[in-house]
């Protein structure tokens, strides 16, 4: 998947024009990109389109019209965007009961350890997501990772091929599993193609 470069992001003015349609059509595709796992957790697969959006978001709440800025914002949310033969996602630890979120998240300790979260895609064996470093330590781990997939040929043939397709976490803490939406499973298919 081609990065992002400064031309693929409007200057301010031009994005408050367009945002509200922008929004409607990012909250529908991550809506079919979005996977529940369980109570507290979700992951959204992320594209070209979800990650100029959140760009584009970063820009305005922070009011940025500096170049420097907003090319570093572009830096930034390029670590987003899938490699080839990769899906990449943001993960979301997600409490509402604010008393709850150090106990939820001292649960959450080691998610992201590499043997935690994986997609089971048919029979192949599973492929492990690979974390972002830098969101955790022994003492504590942060709400929101960003990880990836690597799927080789034949895991993609599965995935295409409509086999059973599911998320899986699988922690001494927290087990859940979610079979992948056809929805899903499409845009996951456009994203390794592109």
């Amino acid at each position: 998947m081609q990065v992002i470069e400064r031309k693929d992001v409007k200057g301010l003015p031009e994005y408050e024009k367009v945002r509200e349609e922008s929004r409607r059509e990012v909250i529908a595709l991550k809506k079919l990109r979005r996977v529940l796992l369980g109570d507290c957790v979700s992951l959204v697969f992320e594209n070209r389109r979800t990650v100029v959006h959140q760009i584009q978001e970063m820009m305005r709440t922070e009011r940025l019209y500096d170049e420097p800025q907003i090319l570093h914002e572009i830096q930034t949310y390029n670590r987003l965007i899938p490699a080839a033969n990769e899906i990449s996602a943001t993960l979301f630890i997600e409490v509402d009961d604010p008393n709850a979120i150090k106990a939820t998240l001292d649960r959450m300790k080691g998610l992201d350890n590499g043997r935690s979260l994986y997609l089971r895609l048919g029979d192949l064996p599973p492929v492990f997501a690979v974390f972002e470093a830098g969101h955790s330590n022994e003492e504590k781990i942060s709400a929101v990772h960003y990880l990836r997939f690597q799927l080789d040929a034949k895991a993609q043939e599965v995935l295409r091929s409509g086999a059973p397709a599911a998320l899986v976490i699988d922690h001494p803490r927290y087990q859940a599993e979610a079979e992948l939406r056809d929805g899903t499973r499409q845009q996951l298919i456009q994203d390794l193609a592109s």
